[in-house]
């Protein structure tokens, strides 16, 4: 009778007044419902009891409670020593086990079992395989092969590589959906087959939101990024309602970069960062700073900021691309700023943020802040000495790069090359420069490639010695890019060969017809002789292939204000108020005897 009464209670429990206090919680309702068990007197016999001990186990394995569950067995053998065997309530009590971890113990109870049935090799079977025990988890699942055919539930468990696969197939589990699942996890997180996991995809009859969660995983951790960002579209507009699974954090970080490299606009890499809804780490922060530091560095320190005061850690990755955003800036005031912090955290020996802060600083147009930095590295590597004669050639002082090289004491690599070619270059050092490219090779074993032998032919084409240039262009090993033949174009323009740059510009388009650089210097070149016609017809050329030259722009901070101009440039409020100041310089400066050179300016027929 009392058990009767144990009975009704727990289907009353909605009704009682402790319960309702407590229904949030699913773990007070099973401690509750075990204290109540335990209070009936005298215990109620196994016989009529059974179907009550197995929902306590089954409750004591779902929420990983050994301890209520070890308690749970203890009590039922005190009170029935003697119990017949009942094959339900033995394999809940070995799934209670296995899946809490006691797969020892779980293992010797399945052992003494009299009779076995296909749940209880099932139970055992997934227990090693949630806590990582794969050779057990093989060795019971092969055993399982000579009495039972195997669950889909089993397959889900023990699947691990081709054989299991095979196997799948010859039982026709293919098309079991739980199955598919975790035939696509394995495939793709243990061996990286990402072919074989779309395959098991596109095999299933039936998909659910798991299947299109575990796929797009899967292209994320194999490196496909461009094809997790398909998946991902196509499950948006076949109306599938993604989940929080779908966008976990690493997901949502990786569908981050990879649709920043691929071009994507940086506000869809926004809207998928904010997706994550305050799940955000210094990872995924780290992948929406980078996606806007090329695009906008004035956003990356509004990103910045906010990253702060979410009270999140910057680590010196994120530092380090914070500064590179610095360097598109037009002061180095943001950079200085970003270096407090990198203080205030103790990254001030990190090699690389103090490289990144070397070069931001040259470029915001602040060589001795980059040269204060450098002097105060404790230790530098070969980036460093290359950062600091970039910052040199940057800003046109060749015999500083190349006093700094004599002192470099890390191994040069081609970078260093590039940046004394480019300071030479500057300069109009053809000797110096000349003696570097051969010393390149012949002391330091280094091959020269593309981008220094672009160098060559730009220093080589402004000193005038044009022909020098081209004849080098024919002796390199390998096929000269876009980039070496308007180096010769840029020298052509410069000393007026007219007829090399029209055979220059010719193999230029032909190269990159996209590129607006070859139709712009050959119209000015043609201006610049009073060939106005000609210039005419490359402009309009240049129209009938939408192709605009991107305008010249230039930055001056006043204030905590950042004001840009651009050539011909209608957007600053101040415009009128400007030009007359300008149009006031120049008469001033004509007073002075001042004489522009024209020849050099770039040409607009359309206003000529």
């Amino acid at each position: 009778m009392c058990f009767f009464w144990f009975l009704l209670a727990l289907r009353r429990r909605r009704r009682l007044p402790e319960f309702r206090r407590h229904q949030s919680s699913p773990l007070r309702s099973h401690q509750e419902a075990l204290k109540l068990f335990y209070s009936i007197t005298p215990p109620p016999p196994l016989v009529h009891s059974h179907h009550t001990y197995a929902a306590l186990f089954h409750a004591c394995a779902r929420r990983s409670s050994l301890p209520q569950g070890q308690a749970l067995h203890r009590h039922m053998l005190l009170h029935n020593p003697n119990p017949d065997f009942v094959l339900c309530l033995i394999n809940h009590i070995v799934n209670m086990y296995a899946k809490c971890g006691s797969l020892d113990y779980a293992r010797q109870l399945f052992d003494e079992m009299p009779e076995r049935n296909i749940v209880s090799w099932t139970a055992l079977v997934s227990g090693y395989a949630q806590h990582c025990r794969p050779d057990g988890c093989f060795k019971v699942f092969r055993e399982m092969l000579v009495w039972h055919r195997p669950t889909e539930f089993a397959f889900a468990s023990v699947i691990s590589g081709r054989q299991v696969h095979a196997l799948v197939l010859k039982t026709s589990f293919d098309s079991c959906v739980f199955v598919g699942n975790a035939l696509i996890m394995i495939y793709c997180r243990s061996c990286g087959c990402v072919d074989e996991a779309w395959s098991v995809y596109e095999a299933m009859e039936f998909s659910n939101l798991v299947s299109w969660n575990s796929m797009i995983a899967g292209f994320q951790v194999c490196g496909h990024g461009n094809r997790a960002l398909e998946l991902f579209s196509q499950m948006h507009f076949s109306g599938i309602r993604f989940d929080r699974a779908t966008l976990e954090i690493e997901v949502a970080t990786a569908m981050v970069k990879a649709y920043s490299s691929l071009g994507g606009e940086v506000s869809d890499c926004y809207k998928i960062f904010l997706e994550l809804d305050g799940r955000q780490d210094v990872v995924s922060w780290t992948a929406i700073i980078a996606a806007y530091a090329e695009q906008d560095p004035e956003e990356v320190i509004l990103l910045f900021r906010q990253f702060l005061r979410e009270c999140l850690a910057p680590d010196c990755h994120m530092f380090s691309i914070v500064l590179k955003a610095c360097a598109g800036l037009a002061t180095e005031r943001h950079a200085l700023a970003v270096q407090s912090h990198v203080l205030k955290v103790g990254f001030e020996d990190d090699t690389v943020l103090a490289n990144a802060l070397i070069h931001a600083c040259a470029r915001c147009g602040s060589i001795a802040l980059s040269k204060q930095d450098f002097d105060k590295m404790e230790s530098r590597d070969t980036v460093s000495w290359n950062s600091m004669l970039k910052a040199y050639a940057m800003h046109g002082q060749c015999k500083e790069a190349l006093q700094l090289f004599s002192q470099m004491d890390a191994q040069p690599d081609g970078a260093t090359f590039v940046a004394l070619l480019s300071a030479c270059s500057h300069a109009g050092m053809v000797e110096e420069g000349t003696k570097i490219h051969e010393t390149m090779s012949n002391n330091h074993g280094i091959v020269p490639q593309l981008d220094r032998y672009a160098c060559m032919v730009d220093f080589l084409g402004r000193a005038g010695q044009i022909y020098e240039a081209k004849e080098l262009i024919h002796k390199m090993p390998m096929g000269p890019d876009s980039v070496v033949w308007s180096a010769l174009l840029g020298g052509c323009r410069k000393h007026g060969e007219t007829k090399l740059a029209k055979l220059t510009a010719a193999i230029l388009k032909e190269l990159d017809p996209n590129n607006s650089l070859g139709y712009v210097l050959m119209s000015n070149i043609f201006s610049t002789y009073g060939r106005f016609n000609e210039a005419g017809l490359i402009r309009r050329e240049m129209e009938g292939k939408t192709m605009r030259k991107e305008p010249g722009l230039s930055w001056i901070e006043i204030g905590n204000h950042v004001h840009e101009f651009a050539s011909r440039g209608q957007q600053c409020p101040e415009r009128e108020a400007i030009f007359k100041e300008l149009e006031k310089l120049v008469r001033r400066l004509k007073d002075f005897g001042y004489v522009p050179q024209i020849s050099l300016a770039l040409h607009d027929i359309e206003d000529e």
